[in-house]
């Protein structure tokens, strides 16, 4: 949890994902952005000035909770108030992920939602789903306000025309929900060539779903572990 962890380190973090995003090809020229809230409640964020794959610790930007700049070099990236509405939206977040990875941004750009009953982890992590959120001007307030009525159910959207969001309680959870998107839609893809993949039978599906809730995610696991505190 972001809670627990110090700044410098939570500096080291968000510059190694950064990376990993622009290595695996997520995080094209100025593509991508990264936040994660510090223990005190301030926001650190990637610069728009600067490629993911080259950010440096003085390049990252430290904000206030309304996403005013307080320290670092370089601007705020535009899409900020997305992040920022994500996090005004859902009080457990400490953590949003920004990218463009290849094949779920397929999905997106053809307004597709990734779907896939097939998977135990995908449906347990995502609940089978990942959502398209209609498309809107990136940092404008209809993107924000388009992204309310997604953030209770979903830790992960796709966004039309514009790649993949995700959220978590630390910058890995985050991390791990782009990655697990873009290898279902990879693999999703591929299956098509073979006729598309096969569902699993409901009742194997409601076990799933479940384990979903039982492992606290997702509305249902969230208020079940909320209510055992």
């Amino acid at each position: 949890m972001n809670a627990q962890v110090t700044f410098p380190e939570l500096q080291r973090q968000i510059i190694h994902f950064s990376r990993q995003l622009h290595e695996n090809g997520w995080a094209a020229g100025g593509q991508g952005n990264v936040t994660a809230m510090t223990a005190d409640g301030r926001i650190l964020a990637t610069s728009a000035d600067v490629s993911l794959g080259a950010i440096k610790e003085a390049e990252l930007l430290t904000l206030d909770r309304f996403g005013r700049k307080l320290a670092g070099i370089g601007n705020p990236f535009v899409e900020l108030p997305m992040h920022l509405a994500v996090f005004k939206g859902r009080l457990d977040v400490r953590a949003v992920v920004h990218a463009h990875p290849p094949a779920s941004s397929g999905f997106a750009a053809a307004n597709q939602v990734i779907e896939a009953f097939t998977f135990p982890e995908f449906i347990i992590q995502t609940g089978g789903s990942v959502p398209v959120v209609p498309f809107a001007l990136p940092g404008s307030e209809a993107l924000s306000q388009g992204l309310v009525p997604f953030m209770e159910r979903y830790d992960v959207v796709l966004l039309e025309g514009h790649g993949v969001l995700a959220w978590g309680a630390d910058l890995q959870t985050a991390m791990m929900l782009v990655e697990l998107v873009e290898a279902t839609a990879r693999t999703l893809l591929d299956a098509a060539t073979l006729g598309g993949v096969k569902k699993l039978p409901d009742p194997m599906i409601s076990l799933l779903l479940e384990a979903r809730t039982n492992a606290g995610l997702g509305p249902a696991g969230r208020a079940r572990a909320s209510a055992k505190r």
